[in-house]
């Protein structure tokens, strides 16, 4: 027997919108699934996520190996800036295949890319080769990381979130230290062809456990009415994909590529090379740097429909200090990261395994930082002072490595790098929160996207800036120290090759070592400094409540069984909001309009129907609401 409709029953029960696209197959919403289901979809991802942090660092003590065999060590620093610039530029397009293909189908796409990149790796005849293959796997590895954190955004609430993304930065975190580790040990016993070869049975387990577990229906919420943003329906292909392409915003990537790779280049050859500053190539690359720079703006606030760099977010305090935050402590970490395990190669004369282990510490310290913050977070609902107290804590050990030397106890050479990783990922996980907990939930996927991107701004500048300054602080000291009508040549091979110095006669050996350390305490120095910078930064981040409401924790519409429960959540609120509330909630009436409001997405991060822009551009678009808003 049927009930007599009520003013609390809901208008459109879920199986009347399961599908706009008309499919008969019924799929549940991220929050409606299981949670044995959910876990092992976090499984998946998360042994993509692993893969990618891995490949991040895998190559720090592959380096000096690698281009000994093709004698192209002033070339190693691409094998990481390759990989990073892919991650930078296109992991913005991700949030667009996650909306046109699906969650799943934008993490086969970037497992596909990734694998395959690292097929090439393993095969490359060349330094070329191989730095265009990590280049291919960077495209892939950067959008494992934006797809598991979106499907995070959609199967938890904020606090649960909180510790959730604590784990997967656990995951995240071992990846990185266990990258040197494991590249060095498999490099000493088979050779380094074979850091890449045994990745890829794991990528395809990684592979096939997507496509039988990521299968719940994409959540997005409706637009046409700015009131009613906290609605969320069940997403049909409402769109043809050709349609939904033709959006992709791709003069910002086109733009930001050429932006950051004549950059790099820029730096290789005026640093790496030394290149005079007048030379052609100088020139040109610093020339096109420039020029990519002022197109990327113009693209990203007059010409895209769907900018990658969403405008309206450089206009609030707390996603800006954010990424401003995360570009230095990013820097910080890879310079770190890569450079910590070439002291001991070439300052102690240990083998790249035993270098590699060094940086296990990290890993270890980095995992229970995530898992810390993430636990703390959950249980308090605060992160302001964790980041004021942790927050220092990268500062006292880049200062730490930078003393090292070959006297420095072993207890200090292993474990000077620990309050790095510990502060780093504390740091990392309480600017997510802040930065989530300071936009609606529909921003949130926006804001991510946003922060992501300047984070990969960060990393690749690190490793690029870091490697300039090393083979210039390294050049005019070699030169200072060696003498005799073939230093040049010798010079030369040092600089191309580090494994040279372990072979070197003893009264050569000495003063190359030192040059070698000088070089990297530079770079180490330069990483506590941006570090100083970073927690300067972050210091007017405001304390936000984490408690979101119970209309945002809402994954879909509920079936007439839940009227009830719905009715009381979406009810008129009678409390009288705390000032600090009544600054990020609008409290004005709610007005229907008599027509659709059509908007431009904010971002090609946004999950929203792909309603047409009447010529707008992004910067006359009225800002989304703060979360919390009706």
């Amino acid at each position: 027997m049927s009930r007599v409709p009520t003013e609390r029953t809901v208008l459109l029960p879920s199986n009347a919108i399961h599908n706009v696209a008309g499919s008969k197959e019924f799929k549940p919403g991220p929050m409606e699934l299981s949670t044995a289901h959910r876990r092992g979809i976090l499984a998946s991802l998360w042994l993509g996520t692993f893969l990618g942090a891995m490949n991040t660092t895998l190559v720090a003590t592959l380096m000096s190996a690698i281009s000994s065999e093709y004698e192209a060590a002033n070339q190693a620093a691409w094998l990481g800036t390759a990989f990073l610039l892919a991650t930078c530029t296109f992991t913005p397009l991700y949030g667009r295949l996650c909306t046109v293909m699906g969650r799943r189908g934008a993490q086969q796409i970037a497992l596909t890319f990734a694998s395959m990149g690292t097929l090439m790796c393993a095969l490359s005849p060349s330094m070329n080769m191989l730095i265009a293959a990590r280049f291919l796997t960077g495209f892939g590895g950067g959008g494992l990381f934006v797809t598991t954190g979106i499907v995070t955004s959609d199967m938890y609430s904020m606090r649960d979130r909180s510790l959730t993304q604590g784990i997967a930065a656990v995951v995240n975190g071992m990846g990185l230290g266990i990258g040197g580790l494991l590249g060095g040990e498999i490099m000493d016993r088979f050779g380094w062809r074979y850091a890449f070869f045994l990745q890829l049975p794991f990528f395809a387990v990684s592979f096939i456990m997507t496509t039988l577990l990521l299968n719940y229906e994409t959540p997005v919420r409706i637009y046409a009415f700015p009131k009613l943003r906290n609605l969320i329906i069940r997403q049909g292909s409402s769109k043809s994909t050709k349609d939904v392409l033709r959006r992709i915003d791709y003069g910002g990537v086109l733009t930001l590529l050429t932006m950051v790779g004549s950059f790099l280049i820029f730096l290789s050859v005026r640093f790496n090379a030394e290149y005079p500053w007048s030379h052609p190539y100088v020139l040109c690359s610093l020339l096109s740097a420039g020029i990519s720079l002022v197109a990327f703006v113009i693209v990203e606030l007059y010409v895209s429909p769907e900018p990658i760099m969403p405008p309206f977010l450089l206009k609030q305090k707390i996603p800006v200090l954010v990424s401003i935050s995360n570009v230095l402590v990013s820097i910080c970490n890879l310079s770190v990261t890569y450079f910590f395990p070439m002291w001991f190669e070439t300052v102690k004369l240990t083998t790249a395994s035993s270098a590699g282990a060094h940086v296990a510490p990290n890993s270890v310290a980095m995992s229970l930082g995530s898992l810390f913050a993430g636990w703390i977070m959950h249980r308090t609902g605060r992160y302001k002072t964790l980041n004021m107290i942790f927050g220092t804590f990268p500062t006292f050990a880049t200062i730490l490595i930078a003393s090292l030397d070959e006297d420095s106890s072993e207890w200090l050479q292993w474990l000077s790098i620990v309050p790095l990783g510990f502060g780093a990922s504390v740091v990392l996980q309480t600017t997510l929160i802040a930065l989530l907990a300071s936009v609606d939930k529909p921003s949130m996927a926006v804001a991510m996207g946003f922060v992501q991107l300047f984070s990969g701004l960060g990393q690749v500048s690190g490793v690029a800036i870091s490697s300039a300054l090393f083979q210039t602080i390294l050049s005019g000291e070699l030169r200072e120290r060696l003498h005799g009508p073939d230093s040049e040549k010798l010079i030369k091979r040092v600089k191309h090759s580090s494994e040279t110095v372990r072979q070197l006669p003893l009264d050569l050996q000495r003063p190359v070592r030192d040059s070698y350390g000088i070089a990297l305490r530079a770079v180490f120095l330069l990483a506590a400094t941006c570090t100083v910078l970073a927690y300067l930064v972050r210091i007017p981040i405001p304390e936000l409540s984490m408690d979101e409401d119970d209309d945002h924790n809402e994954s879909a519409i509920e079936s007439d069984q839940d009227d009830d429960r719905i009715s009381n959540q979406t009810s008129p609120r009678t409390a009288t909001p705390s000032s600090e509330e009544s600054e990020r909630h609008d409290t004005s009436p709610i007005t229907i309009p008599s027509r659709p409001m059509l908007t431009r997405r904010l971002s090609t991060y946004q999950n929203t129907p792909m309603d047409v822009d009447r010529g707008r551009s992004a910067r006359r678009l009225r800002n989304p609401r703060p979360r919390g808003s009706v």
